[in-house]
């Protein structure tokens, strides 16, 4: 040991020995750091992103079985509201439902019998027949129900999702049922998509309420019992979450899983932990790779310029936090700093986006407003009808014309007219609901928008306004008088033309009959009055 000591050493030498012990323990502490904090990531990554996945498709299942069950419980109300339809209206109903929804691959009208009424499409060639088995059991039910999985009189396995149907007087008439094929093209197939597995082994699949598969990537495989896995046991218990398994093939699997309360179905996305790994061996493999020569480089070159090139990231942070203030900001970037112009860019880039955007919404806001009465005006009065049709919500119109407003104009001048249809704009918003649309149409004319309420209930509303205005002074010192119009989506039609064409009608009736009043158009062209 006294022999090493007396040795001679160089200083390169010593430095070289140095940096090479410290080079190793670092890089053997930060590779296993690496390790396990890569490890750690992966894991959570990939089940964060199985579990979002998996909680999307849930939720677009979800969201389809809602939209499925109100389109039955429209059907069942729409049969039991028309008695009169015959066998072969109610075929060509269900037929055009089946063409136009595409939600289930077949409906039918099952009577209390249990004997098919109607089907469509009609090529099943069940019509006629009686139900055996879990239809049967639907039908004598009589409540709303989402059946397991199961080989119906067609020979195809699907689910069934019911509504009863009773006729007005209350009693049961059967059931409105739609058919979901789990081994067949389907909305249900398209939301889930035909991508059930990725470049990296990942897939999921879907279970029913009692354990069993209803989507899987192997179609083979569905109606299989599963309820031996782990994560279905959780899921047939009500419980979403994510965790490293066993599948039941045996392999160790990352998954996340989503219960869907609505239908009980559970949807599975995973991972095979061999990808994980896969993944963590690359990594420690092109660490070790890559941080050899750089290590040592940067090393150097760090202890020469650490503070020069910290200086400027110092800098850009101080600009950074400036441009989340409100203040104007005078960007100064180094020249020395080598990412200048890419930073600079991304700043600017953004701030041109974001004033473009407000300046955008701004125009919109402005185009759709009229500038007098503050109000929404024709355009968007278009978009907040055609809105409300393909939401599927019904609506009342009512057009409001100013009985004899030239003379106010001509009497009092522009101005003044102009006070009174700010007047009649303020009256008529505080008398309609929070959920009802106003609109300047143009001129003396305006709109009213009613959602969920029927013509007869607009009426009420209409005479309101009416009443109002007529024992009402206004800006000018005189009351106004208004006739007005009304047409109902859909009861009077399908057409938004025809709608506004049929409540223009009914207002040029309430013109011809003396003004100062409202009026129903009716199918006959017999407008029903209220006063």
């Amino acid at each position: 040991m006294k022999t090493l000591f007396r040795r001679k050493f160089k200083l390169t030498t010593l430095l070289i020995s140095l940096i090479t012990t410290s080079f190793l323990l670092t890089s053997v502490i930060l590779l296993f750091a690496s390790y396990q904090s890569e490890k750690r990531s992966l894991i959570d990554t990939y089940l964060s992103l199985n579990y979002s996945k998996s909680e999307k498709i849930s939720s677009s299942v979800d969201s389809l079985f809602k939209s499925m069950k109100i389109n039955l419980q429209e059907i069942s109300y729409f049969l039991s509201t028309n008695p009169q339809m015959t066998d072969e209206e109610i075929q060509e109903f269900l037929e055009l439902l089946k063409k136009s929804s595409r939600y289930f691959n077949s409906l039918a009208w099952v009577d209390e019998t249990g004997v098919i009424q109607n089907i469509a499409p009609i090529s099943v060639g069940l019509k006629g027949e009686a139900v055996t088995g879990m239809t049967k059991e639907v039908v004598d039910t009589k409540v709303p129900m989402l059946t397991p999985p199961y080989i119906a009189p067609s020979g195809r396995m699907l689910v069934l999702l019911s509504e009863p149907f009773f006729d007005s007087e209350g009693n049961y008439k059967g059931i409105i049922g739609g058919t979901v094929y789990l081994q067949e093209p389907n909305v249900l197939n398209e939301i889930l998509g035909n991508d059930f597995i990725d470049s990296n082994g990942s897939y999921y699949y879907v279970v029913g309420p009692e354990g069993k598969l209803l989507f899987h990537p192997d179609v083979n495989r569905i109606g299989d019992d599963v309820r031996e896995n782990t994560v279905v046991s959780k899921l047939l218990q009500g419980k979403s979450g994510k965790e490293q398994v066993v599948n039941t093939k045996g392999v160790p699997m990352y998954a996340a899983y989503n219960y869907i309360p609505e239908i009980s179905w559970g949807v599975v996305q995973q991972t095979p932990v061999s990808f994980v790994n896969e993944l963590l061996k690359n990594h420690i493999q092109n660490l070790i790779y890559t941080v050899l020569f750089p290590f040592i480089v940067i090393l150097v070159i760090s202890l020469i310029f650490a503070r020069k090139l910290a200086k400027p990231f110092i800098e850009l942070a101080d600009i950074v936090n400036q441009l989340g203030s409100e203040k104007d900001v005078q960007v100064s970037v180094p020249e020395s700093h080598w990412n200048r112009e890419a930073d600079l860019l991304t700043q600017s880039v953004k701030m041109a986006i974001e004033a473009v955007q407000q300046n955008n919404k701004k125009l919109v806001e402005e185009a759709m407003t009229d500038t007098l009465t503050d109000l929404p005006n024709r355009r968007k009065f278009n978009e907040v009808m055609t809105r409300l049709v393909n939401d599927g919500q019904p609506f009342s119109l009512v057009l409001i014309d100013i009985d004899h407003f030239k003379s106010i104009n001509d009497t009092y001048g522009h101005l003044q007219g102009d006070e009174v249809l700010k007047y009649l704009s303020n009256t008529v918003q505080a008398l309609i609901r929070k959920q009802d649309h106003f609109f300047r149409f143009g001129g003396e004319e305006f709109v009213l928008l009613l959602p969920s309420t029927t013509s007869k209930e607009a009426l009420i509303v209409a005479e309101k306004v009416r009443t109002k205005l007529e024992n009402t002074n206004t800006p000018v010192g005189i009351p106004i008088t208004v006739s007005l119009g009304i047409s109902e989506f859909p009861f009077h039609t399908n057409s938004l033309d025809d709608l506004f064409l049929f409540a223009d009608k009914a207002l040029y009736q309430s013109k011809s009959s003396g003004r100062n009043r409202t009026m129903i158009w009716s199918p006959n062209d017999e407008l029903r009055n209220s006063v």
